[in-house]
């Protein structure tokens, strides 16, 4: 499996998206560097990332005020990006916070870079 391609790179493997089986992205949330952290799934990342922001929705992102967008990873097939997600909401906090430092060693927030 070829690694998934992270923000700020645009989608990498190109080709045509089939309506039934879009892409996907794997993103992380946080509230601050080594804040709380929140694994998520979407289709549609910037609009994912501004109803975070925004606390649109009622859940853990919006309890915890987790509104920075710190990581992400595109996929071509919505659904590996499912096991994907499934897979990181596993993980331990230091093997996640190590996949953010990798991208974003300054923790900034990516929502800027979704244009």
């Amino acid at each position: 499996m070829t690694r998934p391609s992270t923000l700020p790179v645009a989608d990498a493997h190109g080709g045509p998206h089939h309506a039934s089986m879009q892409g996907g992205w794997v993103y992380i949330m946080t509230n601050r560097p080594n804040g709380t952290l929140y694994v998520g799934v979407t289709s549609d990342l910037a609009r994912r990332a501004w109803e975070h922001r925004e606390g649109v929705a009622d859940g853990f992102t919006k309890r915890y005020g987790l509104k920075r967008l710190v990581y992400a990873e595109r996929y071509e097939d919505i659904r590996t990006a499912i096991q994907r997600e499934k897979n990181l909401k596993h993980w331990p906090r230091a093997w996640k916070v190590k996949l953010i430092l990798a991208d974003n060693p300054n923790w900034d927030d990516l929502y800027e870079r979704l244009a």
